[in-house]
């Protein structure tokens, strides 16, 4: 069951008539803003929208605001391509005035590809006759069958920095008809370079033909028991797969007003970007605050192949792409099942109208097993709880692969973040025979490159409060001697994170290292200062050889763990502006202010990922593969905060 939710969003209190400063942009807000841009600043077609999304207010004036105060300014800031001079601007719009509080012009640096542009560069690619006499090299006749995908273009080599022009590096697949999965039939050895500006194909690269795959890979129901199919089902469908209905008789036990969700004793505000997507605000347990914002900040999917085709797949998605802008909209009872609340997301096209991305957030709270249990195993006395959860999720479409986002927040103060990737693993082609040094065969003539995927969580703390810290704790065996007589003793060593200084944390699975947020300022019970834990999981190493164009392109993977002040400006990982950037802004800059941590506000970004040494059940539609991290409470209960959990079921569950 769903049921819709009215996307106005008033805040609480005193303030119930004006938005919530953290509010989504509503369509009217997004068109009003560019409406005054475009009139300020006489702006014709050629000015192209990148991005038109909220400007938020500071955290100080955000709880000013909670606890009474006046409501900041309604901002939006506007990134703005301008096609004819080859130039990018940004600016602030006040709202509801439609005063131009900032315009200006921005240089050397690249802003998102725009959805326009990812859409166009097939048809530019597709009408160039270099292009097209690489495919009848390759036996393809009909153009109109070819997919062509528009991967960015990394600043690698020399022609392709900032300055240079605005380009993506479109690669070819190829279908056998209009609904087959032309994934299953890449064109490999070929190159084009579009000039996204100009609009024209700048280069065609050609490396050599090597044979189009020619077994299908479809996958929907209808396809896959076509024997000529890899895998195939002759049966089709399996016919004993039972119907699995998830329903609450009561109705859902949380609550939307506008944006504003409630659960439990979980209050939080949720927000929507056309770059990050869904982003969570002011995060609370039992009116106790724990975090101010949460976004991803950053995606990057390097490839380890070094071939031509390849070597070049060294993608930044959000940064490069924006993900709001590839939400999908979802459907009850395919992509969420059970009692289903559903947000829009609304976001902006390149002439600056609103697009409302419908059922793009998906609400429900699900079964998560058991919360705690005890058998008395002397009086044969059972206790036992279940745990609950609540979900909130969104699912992105980057080309040919999906990326599903979930935020959990659970009965025992736990909050948790998984990503699910899925869909069609970027591939190439081989020659009969051959083993790819650098990918696995995956299906007769297409392999699976060597990847890696990055993903860079922004956390911006609020632990009781904006006066933090952060320690690391490294779980540590004491030395042997008179003191440690058995050789058992370990002590959990904790590491103040002083300043920017040591903003740069490594990771120690084997220790069990986590990263602990306290506010020294508030005691619990016991003593102790309150606290959340990191607990880091999937932390993987890169493998771009430090100082190279890869290691430059995204160096915040080379530490799991950065720590640094406080900024509203400082939102991504990879700063503003990744495309075709030389590298080095974001976090590298952001740390080298070596401003102040202790007894702060503190923002910690975390970065988890996979290696993906592709295998043939990836193929042709690769099985969901989750990672993620969690984020515990340490101290800021005393005892177990889902203690006064319910009893579940009957008598039966506690017994003697």
């Amino acid at each position: 069951m769903a049921f819709l939710v009215d996307a106005q969003d008033a805040a609480d209190g005193t303030h119930a008539s004006a938005p919530h400063p953290l509010a989504p942009l509503t369509a009217a807000e997004i068109e009003a803003a560019a409406s005054a841009v475009k009139a300020a600043k006489g702006l014709g077609e050629t000015a192209r929208f990148v991005y038109v999304s909220l400007y938020e207010p500071s955290k100080h004036e955000v709880v000013a605001f909670e606890a009474g105060g006046d409501a900041p300014k309604r901002l939006v800031k506007v990134v703005i391509r301008e096609r004819e001079e080859h130039a990018t601007y940004e600016g602030i719009v006040s709202l509801p005035d439609g005063a131009i509080a900032d315009y200006k012009r921005v240089a050397g640096v690249q802003p998102s590809v725009m959805f326009e542009e990812f859409m166009a560069a097939e048809d530019i690619v597709r009408k160039d006759p270099r292009w097209q006499e690489a495919m009848r090299k390759r036996g393809i006749a009909n153009f109109d069958l070819c997919m062509i995908d528009p991967w960015s273009t990394p600043n690698v080599e020399p022609g392709v920095g900032p300055d240079d022009g605005r380009f993506v590096s479109p690669l070819t697949w190829v279908r056998d008809d209009p609904d087959d999965n032309g994934y299953a039939h890449p064109v490999d050895g070929v190159v084009t370079k579009v000039d996204l500006d100009t609009l024209t194909v700048v280069s065609v690269e050609d490396y050599g033909v090597v044979p189009v795959p020619k077994k299908k890979a479809n996958y929907s129901t209808a396809k896959i028991s076509d024997p000529e199919n890899v895998p195939h089902f002759p049966e089709g469908p399996r016919q004993d797969v039972k119907p699995l209905d998830i329903a609450q008789h009561e109705g859902p036990g949380f609550h939307v007003d506008g944006y504003h969700l409630t659960w439990q004793k979980w209050d939080l505000r949720i927000g929507f970007t056309a770059r990050e997507g869904l982003v969570l605000h002011r995060i609370s347990y039992d009116k106790r605050s724990i975090v101010h914002r949460v976004s991803l900040s950053e995606m990057f999917v390097p490839y380890g192949d070094p071939g031509p085709t390849h070597y070049r797949k060294l993608v930044l998605d959000e940064g490069e792409y924006g993900i709001g802008l590839l939400t999908n909209s979802l459907e009850l009872g395919c992509d969420c099942l059970g009692e289903i609340a559903y947000l829009d997301g609304v976001v902006n096209d390149n002439d600056g109208k609103a697009v409302t991305l419908p059922n793009a957030i998906c609400l429900h709270e699900e079964d998560h097993g058991i919360a705690w249990k005890h058998t008395d195993f002397r009086t044969g006395y059972v206790e036992v709880r279940r745990m609950r959860r609540m979900v909130i999720s969104s699912i992105v479409t980057v080309g040919n692969y999906e990326y599903a986002y979930y935020w959990y927040l659970y009965q025992d103060g736990t909050i948790e973040y998984e990503v699910k990737l899925t869909g069609v693993i970027s591939n190439g082609a081989v020659k009969p025979g051959q083993q790819p040094e650098h990918g696995v065969v995956v299906a007769p003539g297409v392999y699976g490159p060597h990847h890696q995927h990055f993903f860079n969580v922004r956390l911006d703390m609020a632990v009781d409060g904006t006066s933090n810290r952060v320690y690391e704790v490294t779980p540590t065996a004491d030395p042997a001697g008179p003191e440690n007589p058995v050789g058992n003793a370990w002590r959990a060593k904790e590491v103040l994170i002083a300043d920017e200084t040591m903003a740069r944390r490594e990771a120690d699975p084997l220790a069990g290292r986590f990263w602990k947020i306290t506010n020294d300022n508030v005691k619990n019970e016991l003593g102790q200062p309150v606290g959340y834990k990191l607990m880091p999981q999937h932390v993987i190493r890169p493998f771009a050889h430090p100082g190279s164009a890869v290691a430059r392109r995204a160096p915040f993977m080379f530490s799991p763990l950065w720590v640094t002040a406080y900024d509203r400006d400082e939102l991504f990982a990879t700063g503003d502006y990744p495309n075709q950037a030389a590298g080095g802004a974001g976090l590298p800059a952001f740390a080298a202010r070596e401003r102040n941590l202790t007894d702060t506000d503190v923002v910690l970004w975390f970065t988890f990922g996979t290696n993906h040494v592709a295998r043939p059940e990836d193929w042709p539609v690769m099985p969901v593969h989750p990672i993620g991290f969690k984020l515990l409470p340490s101290g800021f209960f005393v005892g177990n905060p889902s203690l006064d959990n319910p009893q579940p079921g009957g008598d039966h569950c506690h017994h003697d």
